[in-house]
């Protein structure tokens, strides 16, 4: 039971990325650092809705 997440960034908001994550082994939101193009550096990448 995998489930896709968007990931955006922390900085300028943002959506960047997408990812899977288990839904029932991690409850918490994926946080994860990665490159902003747009930042244009890495930055923490949080999963939105």
């Amino acid at each position: 039971m995998r489930e896709m997440v968007t990931l955006a960034c922390s900085e300028c908001k943002r959506k960047n990325y997408t990812s899977t994550r288990d839904k029932k082994k991690n409850k918490e939101k994926l946080e994860l650092r990665k490159y902003c193009p747009f930042c244009r550096k890495h930055t923490i990448h949080r999963e939105v809705k």
